[in-house]
């Protein structure tokens, strides 16, 4: 069965509690259990219907921050989660029911933070994925960029990164290489070299694959590893290093 048929099948099997569990409940038109007890180590199945749905939820309400729901920002999700087309319906259905449900944004970020953890590479490529959401539609709303600053923050983002995530896709020249890297023009080759491998080193594929992450959330990642390695290429080449 697919993760989308586990989660409108109501998830049989699977424990999943807090306002996540509360939403496929809902969705599913079924019961779900109460909850993962606290020293127990959720499954891997549980781990990617929970991180699958709340991932749903926050780019549903973020589409309630600007007032509006465009077809860009539609298919920009579709793009996101590379939903089959027969399962599009049951995708709207807890997209729909997420934005209209009574749990705020806040609680679906806290329960993704704590079902991650300290893992990094992923909470980054669910901002990715927001951020790419968000400006399908030409432009990020104010609200809406208030909105991925909030997550961020609930994710453990301090001040300056917050800030550095923003600039890089909001303040900075999207055509320049270095906006792209997070870098100065100043940065020098050697510095350039161990950005960018870490840059890669954490946004790779392969790495959210072996922590878990559902196949359909990789599309991210690769669309960011293929930015990095433009921007870096880009940036040699104008140096005259390649």
């Amino acid at each position: 069965m697919s993760i989308w048929g586990k989660i409108i099948g109501g998830t049989a099997g699977l424990a999943i509690g807090g306002p996540i569990g509360a939403l496929i409940g809902l969705a599913a038109g079924a019961a779900v259990d109460a909850g993962v007890e606290a020293n127990q180590r959720p499954s891997d199945a549980t781990r990617h219907v929970t991180f699958t749905i709340g991932v749903i939820a926050l780019a549903a309400k973020m589409a309630k921050a600007d007032g509006r729901v465009t077809r860009e920002e539609v298919e920009a999700f579709k793009q996101v989660f590379r939903v089959p087309p027969e399962e599009m319906h049951n995708v709207g259905r807890v997209f729909d029911m997420a934005r209209q449900h009574t749990a705020g944004f806040d609680a679906y970020a806290r329960q993704i933070a704590d079902l991650i953890g300290s893992n990094r590479a992923v909470l980054n490529d669910l901002l990715e994925a927001l951020f790419f959401i968000a400006q399908a539609d030409g432009e990020v709303h104010p609200n809406e960029l208030n909105y991925i600053r909030a997550v961020a923050q609930i994710f453990g983002y301090s001040k300056d990164e917050i800030a550095e995530l923003v600039h890089r896709h909001v303040g900075a020249d999207p055509s320049c290489p270095y906006g792209v890297l997070g870098v100065k023009p100043s940065v020098s080759d050697a510095e350039l070299k161990s950005h960018y491998r870490k840059l890669v080193r954490e946004t790779h594929p392969d790495r959210l694959i072996a922590e878990g992450v559902p196949n359909d959330f990789i599309a991210v990642a690769t669309r960011r590893v293929a930015e990095i390695n433009v921007a870096y290429d880009q940036i040699m080449s104008e140096r005259g290093k390649k």
